[in-house]
């Protein structure tokens, strides 16, 4: 899966599974724009292993969910590459809140939680589009979750937040076609610092255990087993294939149902 000659743009790839895929894009030959909107030391750090691979990687920074953020990513990348072949909007947040506790998220959670999460993502997509039509070419990569599917996860505002991600991704996979290609990936577990920043070093390890144990194919999930499938959307392997979600998560959605989170 040769990308060289393709310019990439990956949203929140400071740290984490967005730093995993810029370095992935780059490992196959694509120029990046490492996207941050606070964490600027950690963004010079993914963009240096970028670079070390041989290609042109610079940063963008811009908070992305607003539609001004998402222009100013959009105008870095095509000044510095002149051309936008791959948009992976990974950026995204959520609030912690019990399923089962109705009064844990106000309005304003869920709209905070949509500004990013579906808002930012439709935005970043619209300020790209022009570009991958131009050009006949586009792939088009949203991060959702297992949560969007499922309707578990870290809050219901994130699980509805994901499932509307994924209904998005189908239409603008009509709407963009032929010339662009809309896909989305649903990781479950990823062993990343966001796990470890919420539950600590023990939370974290006693929850890849359980993955390990609970999961069909007894595996914890890392950035770079989410990346695999991201590049793998982004690249010619793909070429036949939009408006497809893909849940990457161990096999973990076989044995769930809504009510296991309670």
């Amino acid at each position: 899966m040769n990308l060289k000659g393709k310019a990439a743009i990956v949203t929140g790839s400071a740290t984490g599974l967005g730093a995993a895929v810029a370095i992935k894009l780059a490992e196959r030959g694509a120029d990046v724009a490492i996207n941050y909107s606070k964490s600027e030391a950690e963004a010079k750090e993914t963009q240096a292993l970028c670079a070390k691979l041989g290609v042109k990687a610079i940063l963008a920074q811009g908070d992305v969910g607003s539609d001004e953020g998402c222009r100013k990513v959009a105008d870095a990348a095509r000044k510095a590459f002149g051309r936008i072949d791959i948009l992976v909007n990974n950026a995204g947040t959520t609030k912690f809140a019990n399923h089962a506790d109705l009064d844990a998220l106000t309005a304003e959670d869920f709209l905070s939680i949509y500004r990013l999460n579906v808002v930012g993502a439709y935005e970043m997509i619209r300020a790209v589009a022009p570009d991958m039509k131009r050009q006949g070419f586009g792939a088009v990569v949203n991060i959702s979750s297992i949560a969007g599917v499922t309707g578990i996860g870290s809050s219901i505002a994130y699980a509805a937040s994901k499932g509307a991600l994924n209904t998005m991704t189908l239409s603008l996979a009509r709407a963009l076609a032929p010339e662009i290609r809309v896909n989305a990936v649903c990781p479950g577990f990823i062993g990343t610092r966001w796990f470890r920043d919420r539950f600590g070093e023990e939370g974290f390890a006693s929850i890849a255990r359980q993955q390990e144990s609970t999961t069909p194919l007894k595996r914890a999930g890392t950035p770079e087993d989410i990346a695999d499938a991201v590049v793998f959307f982004c690249a010619e392997g793909a070429q036949h294939i939009t408006g497809e979600t893909l849940l990457t998560d161990a096999g973990l959605h076989l044995s769930l149902t809504p009510l296991s989170q309670r």
